[in-house]
Parts: C-alpha cells; sequence; structure tokens
C-alpha cells in the first residue's frame, strides 16, 4: 500500500537504500549485495535519478515527489498481485502529480498489478482507472466504468459531485458547489445517508435505506430514484 503521507511512510532515522534493502532480504531472502542491487533498480524504475547515489540519502533529504516514489518503489518490491494507493497527489504541486500518476499508470500496466487508487478527484480518477466506485458516509453509492458515470451518473451525489468539477463545467456560472454538508461520523442518518442533502429526497429516502442494486450488467447504484437519475443525464 502506498500512504497519503510519504514522510510519515518512511523512517526518517534510517536511509531509504537501508529500509528497501532491509524488507527485501527479510522477505524475498537476498544477500546483502543482490539486495542492494534489486534496490537500485526499484528507485531507478520509479524514475529516481542517480539512484546508486541516492540509497545512503534520508527521507528529509528528497522532495515530497520523490519521497513519494520511494513510497511506491516500497510498495512493487514484492511484487504484489494487488496495489491500494491512497491520494498518492495530496500536497504535491500540479506537475508533480502528473508525474505521479503517469508513474502509477505506467507500472499498472508493465506489472499487471490491480490496482485501487483512492481520490476525492473525480478527473484524477479518470486519468488513472477504468472503473469507478463513489462513496458517500462510508458506504458505495455508485459503482460503473469512468466513461459510462462521467456521461450518465446513476446517483444524486455522483450527479453534484460532477457539477463542481471544473473540467464539465462549460463556463465558471455552470459550477455547482454540493449542497449542505456530510454527516457527522458519530451521526447515524436514517434511511439513505445522502437524503439531507438530495434535491429528489422523498419519505421513503428518510426511513428506508436503499440497496446497492444492479441497474445494468456493469452498473450499481444505492439510490431510490436511479433510473430518474440515469433517465435525466440524456
Amino acid at each position: 500500500m502506498v500512504f497519503q503521507d510519504s514522510l510519515d511512510s518512511l523512517n526518517p532515522v534510517y536511509s531509504v537504500g537501508s529500509q528497501v534493502t532491509e524488507l527485501l532480504r527479510v522477505r524475498q531472502g537476498l544477500d546483502r549485495r543482490a539486495a542492494r542491487e534489486h534496490a537500485v533498480a526499484l528507485m531507478r524504475q520509479v524514475g529516481i535519478p542517480a539512484a546508486e547515489e541516492r540509497l545512503k540519502d534520508y527521507p528529509h533529504q528528497f522532495s515530497g515527489g520523490m519521497r513519494q516514489r520511494m513510497c511506491i518503489a516500497l510498495a512493487i518490491a514484492l511484487r504484489p498481485r494487488l496495489l491500494i494507493v491512497d491520494e498518492p497527489t495530496t500536497a504535491l504541486d500540479v506537475s508533480v502529480q502528473a508525474g505521479s500518476l503517469r508513474l502509477v499508470r505506467q507500472l499498472q500496466r508493465e506489472t499487471g498489478t490491480a490496482l485501487i487508487f483512492v481520490t476525492h478527484d473525480l478527473a484524477v480518477a479518470r486519468l488513472v482507472a477504468s472503473e469507478v466506485a463513489v462513496m458517500y458516509a462510508g458506504g458505495i453509492v455508485e459503482r460503473g466504468g469512468i466513461d459510462d458515470i462521467y456521461r450518465r451518473p446513476a446517483h444524486p451525489h455522483t450527479r453534484a459531485l460532477l457539477a463542481s468539477q471544473p473540467d464539465t463545467a462549460r463556463s465558471w456560472s455552470d459550477l455547482r458547489p454540493v449542497a449542505g454538508s456530510p454527516p457527522d461520523k458519530a451521526d447515524i442518518v436514517p434511511g439513505c445517508a445522502f437524503h439531507p442533502r438530495c434535491p429528489l429526497a422523498t419519505d421513503r429516502c428518510t426511513t428506508e435505506e436503499p440497496d446497492l442494486r444492479a441497474l445494468t450488467a456493469d452498473r450499481l447504484s444505492r439510490c431510490h430514484h436511479a433510473e430518474d437519475v440515469l433517465d435525466a443525464a440524456h
């Protein structure tokens, strides 16, 4: 797993090289020399320049983008079948974000590793994912192909998120922030968790929690009015 905060993910008192080589020696049984060579290869694979020289450097000596790449190197070192990446572009500037996203996509294609990419940004999801699960209040409210969801959302929360995205608006006046506020984590909202913010909410929504149900073979929605939302997107 690649965590959101790269600085907290790496041990500050050990060099990055020692952290990678220790993982390889303990988990793969490599000797010191082989582990070092593999560590250098991993660092080069994730685009860290002068990899051999940087083995001795400590996490604080790397930029935020390079630290994130080191975290990715550690995550792929054991060739996982599933890689979970949690908000890897948080606190990075735009140019560094783009590089990190390209790297994740490239590694996924090269290794064939299944990827779960956690993000609050639908535009980022569209760059990385082929399928998306939209969540609200800790639960999945819609799932489907990313392009299908962009074209025809089937849940009011997804529709509201898309309406607030600059890349989907023809002009600034078309932008619509999501109304209301998310529920307090300590509160249990009866019925549909989104109903206090939903323009389509009815009495049924306030008392009966909707199931996550299939609308088509590859489309799921947790909404009593999913068909109406889908039809409105035509």
